[in-house]
């Protein structure tokens, strides 16, 4: 795979899917073309897992630094996140 596709999705999934689907570069991988989409609009963090995880192995440093990310943001990221949406909600 290819570095920057990885280093880029890391922080900015949505943007680098677009990125690699205009130019035609996108790793080798098995899902089917409609599930790319479909993944890339919703879930592109997960897709980039399925992506790393064909390519690579779930053994790479690559893919435990994804899904750390992934578990960070769809999990709330961090406590002032938290703080601030309880402050904005008893307002």
């Amino acid at each position: 795979m290819d570095f920057y596709f990885l280093l880029f999705s890391l922080f900015f999934p949505r943007i680098t899917m677009i990125v690699y689907l205009v130019q035609g570069w996108f790793p080798a991988n098995t899902v089917p073309d409609i599930l790319d989409v479909v993944l890339g609009v919703f879930v592109p963090r997960i897709l980039i897992l399925i992506y790393i995880y064909q390519n690579m192995g779930y053994e790479n440093i690559w893919f435990a630094a994804h899904l750390v990310v992934a578990l960070l943001t769809y999990f709330g990221g961090g406590h002032r996140t938290r703080r601030r949406y309880r402050r904005g909600k008893d307002d």
